[in-house]
């Protein structure tokens, strides 16, 4: 069997999605190895494996490096065979990720709008702009949650990855009180051993 390598941070939400999925899926031959990754510049490690600095990026020897989460994601699971796109609902499964990680994207913008930027150049239309991305994609998946089966996919751990990054980086805005489906949804995939395993420090 094929040794790869996780590189990441275990605050990033799109590492928490693939070290998620390797988790439920008990795959074995995947090693983490933590790097700093930053718009600014990460490591040249890092670098040389992605040429965006993005993570997370799974290494594979004698093979050409794999990045972004949901080519990773898809890639681990198709070499489990471990179910998490189910071809029946492959395209809803998509979808849910990809609105999934759009939302944790503008997240991850606010945050680094004012960690990288001086107070002084921050732009609050911009800002304000992201939580309302933020807000709809709430609003849709509290319309969704209800579909949700016992059985989770990739589409809800990519969800669940980013509800956690929400929590974790603006733990001041009250999603759950008006969105009750999902937050009834987020605690019982919280409490999965997956995502007890992979909670985000830093």
């Amino acid at each position: 069997m094929s040794q790869y390598q996780l590189l990441g941070s275990i605050a990033s939400p799109f590492v928490r999605k693939v070290l998620v999925l390797v988790h439920e899926a008990e795959i074995s031959n995947v090693v983490f190895e933590t790097v700093k990754a930053s718009p600014l510049g990460g490591d040249a490690h890092l670098n040389a494996a992605n040429p965006s600095g993005k993570i997370p990026v799974l290494l594979r020897a004698g093979e050409s490096s794999i990045f972004d989460s949901r080519v990773i994601t898809r890639f681990l699971d198709a070499e489990a065979r471990a179910g998490f796109y189910p071809e029946n609902r492959l395209w809803e499964v998509l979808t849910l990720e990809a609105a999934a990680d759009a939302m944790t994207e503008a997240v991850v913008a606010m945050v680094y709008e004012h960690r990288f930027r001086p107070e002084t150049h921050w732009y609050q239309p911009w800002y304000d702009g992201q939580w309302d991305k933020v807000r709809r994609a709430l609003d849709y998946f509290e319309g969704l949650a209800p579909s949700f089966g016992a059985q989770i996919d990739m589409g809800q751990i990519a969800l669940g990855a980013g509800l956690g990054y929400l929590d974790f980086r603006q733990a001041q805005f009250d999603w759950r009180s008006t969105r009750p489906q999902l937050a009834a949804f987020f605690e019982g995939l919280s409490a999965r051993s997956a995502f007890q395993k992979t909670r985000p420090v830093g």
